[in-house]
């Protein structure tokens, strides 16, 4: 409304000058001229107010994160030089996870092609998220485990995946210690997400077969201690508080509302609420073996 009323009164403005100066109609005719320059001014520093309006709105960080995850993911696939029905199908299932929309799982594709294209210039898309979350550690870990879970598709960390990693962990200020740390952790929870799948899968074969079975349900191998111990970051020789001050401090940086406040897409809620439920099944199984 401002910027019409604006453009109207530029217009008027100019031809009312332009008489009272000249008192005839060229004057007029001047002075509707640079009324129509001065609207023409105040409307484009409008729009570029309107742009940076958004830039710095929640609407747009939510939309560089999405966007910056999917593209990266995609570059990530590409990597080893073809993109397989691995990595296809853990982008489907974060999609899945997610609960997207018809149409927002078709921006993530894009984003997701546009990763592969060759040249995607990944230090000027993650100097844009570093922009706008640099000062979110939590949200730029979130967005490193993302790319190590993509990495791990095939469940195999390639060297040009790995070369990847650290060149973004390096961009937004986490160590070479950080990654590796941060891809042992990933490493552990993988396997309890297998876990869990094999634990599903074992459940629904012996309710299938209970009227017509009466075996007992055999049971998947449960996940490790020390697997436990690297899904919260720690070591089996550290002290119980440390333990519980890791496992407490994981669940803050985790927790899902916290990350959405912050610029997380609400739609990758459910991922984070599946690291904070992996975090609190490794607790317990620590707790369990340590008596606490």
């Amino acid at each position: 409304m401002l910027t019409k009323r604006v453009v109207v009164t530029g217009k008027i403005a100019g031809v009312f000058f332009g008489v009272l100066l000249t008192r005839n109609i060229f004057g007029a005719l001047i002075g509707l001229y640079l009324g129509h320059l001065f609207d023409g001014a105040m409307k484009r520093l409008a729009n570029k107010q309107n742009v940076e309006e958004w830039l710095t709105s929640e609407d747009s960080k939510q939309s560089i994160f999405f966007y910056t995850t999917f593209s990266v993911m995609g570059l990530m696939a590409k990597s080893s030089g073809k993109v397989t029905a691995e990595h296809i199908e853990v982008a489907s299932e974060l999609m899945d996870t997610m609960r997207l929309s018809a149409e927002q799982k078709e921006e993530a594709k894009d984003a997701f092609r546009e990763g592969k294209l060759l040249g995607f210039p990944l230090k000027k898309k993650i100097q844009l998220f570093k922009q706008h979350f640099g000062n979110r550690r939590d949200l730029c870990q979130f967005f490193i485990e993302m790319q190590i879970q993509t990495a791990y598709s095939d469940a195999i960390l390639e060297q040009a995946e790995y070369d990847i990693l650290q060149s973004i962990a390096k961009q937004l200020g986490f160590s070479q210690r950080e990654l590796k740390q941060l891809i042992a952790m990933w490493e552990a929870e993988l396997r309890f997400q297998n876990y869990k799948k094999q634990k599903e899968q074992s459940e629904q074969k012996y309710r299938r077969r209970e009227h017509s079975n009466r075996q007992s349900q055999p049971q998947p191998n449960s996940p490790s201690l020390l697997d436990a111990y690297a899904v919260l970051g720690v070591s089996e020789r550290d002290a119980s508080r440390d333990i519980k001050r890791a496992y407490k401090k994981l669940m803050a940086q985790n927790h899902p509302d916290k990350l959405v406040a912050k610029g997380l897409p609400p739609e990758m809620m459910e991922v984070a609420k599946q690291k904070t439920q992996d975090i609190q099944s490794a607790y317990e199984i620590i707790k369990k073996h340590r008596k606490i």
